[in-house]
């Protein structure tokens, strides 16, 4: 089966940087799925599954545009402590460059301390990857048909997708 919309797709990746450093990889752990055509991936990647297969091994390259946008500066914010997600005694230890997780109306989203007080933390909102051209190095583990469930809910189900 070929991936196309409504396709649930697992895959194992290597993320590198544009000097080809890596920045994370999922080979230690479960594959990571997806529900394909519902923009549950980055778009550059997911435009690079479209027509591919279970076995298909690739590289592709994605433009900050296609990836997690261009890098707004000046995007920072005054957060509260109490909306960031994780070990509340960690929070105590946070550090200008650290990445932290913070709870918004539309879910968790990744931002960089720029300052840390006692109450609030300033944050860059840009995701941390934002303005980097990326390069996948990706691994098509198994293509199979959506269940109405999943495309009613919009993303895949099971290891490496959703939890419900």
């Amino acid at each position: 089966m070929q991936i196309s919309k409504d396709a649930v797709v697992t895959f194992h990746y290597t993320l590198l940087d544009d000097q080809q450093q890596e920045l994370e990889s999922s080979h230690s752990g479960d594959p990571v799925a997806y529900l394909h055509g519902h923009g549950n991936i980055i778009a550059g990647l997911e435009s690079a599954m479209q027509g591919r297969e279970a076995g298909d091994e690739f590289e592709t390259t994605v433009a900050p545009a296609q990836g997690y946008g261009e890098r707004q500066e000046n995007a920072v914010q005054r957060v509260p402590i109490k909306h960031l997600l994780g070990d509340k005694r960690q929070l105590t230890r946070l550090k200008p460059g650290q990445v932290v997780s913070i709870n918004t109306e539309n879910g968790a989203r990744q931002v960089m301390v720029v300052k840390a007080g006692k109450f609030n933390i300033d944050v860059d909102v840009n995701h941390p990857l934002a303005g980097k051209t990326l390069t996948f190095k990706v691994s098509v583990q198994e293509v199979r048909a959506a269940t109405a469930e999943e495309v009613a809910h919009g993303h895949a189900h099971g290891v490496g997708g959703h939890q419900h």
